[in-house]
């Protein structure tokens, strides 16, 4: 897995690669979150306006 970091201006530091669930079917999400964990991935982009944030932090 790509594991290279940027810093946040908080100082929190992230993955520089992951997930986006902007375009993902609702009844796809949960599953495309949890293939992605057991790839390596700790990134998971969600938000509120894409509204599969529910269903993405539910696993």
């Amino acid at each position: 897995m790509y594991n290279e970091k940027i810093t946040l201006n908080n100082g929190v530091k992230i993955q520089q690669l992951g997930l986006g669930t902007w375009f993902i079917d609702d009844d796809k999400a949960a599953d495309a979150v949890k293939a992605a964990v057991e790839l390596g991935y700790r990134h998971i982009d969600t938000a509120q306006a894409y509204g599969n944030e529910v269903i993405c932090c539910e696993l």
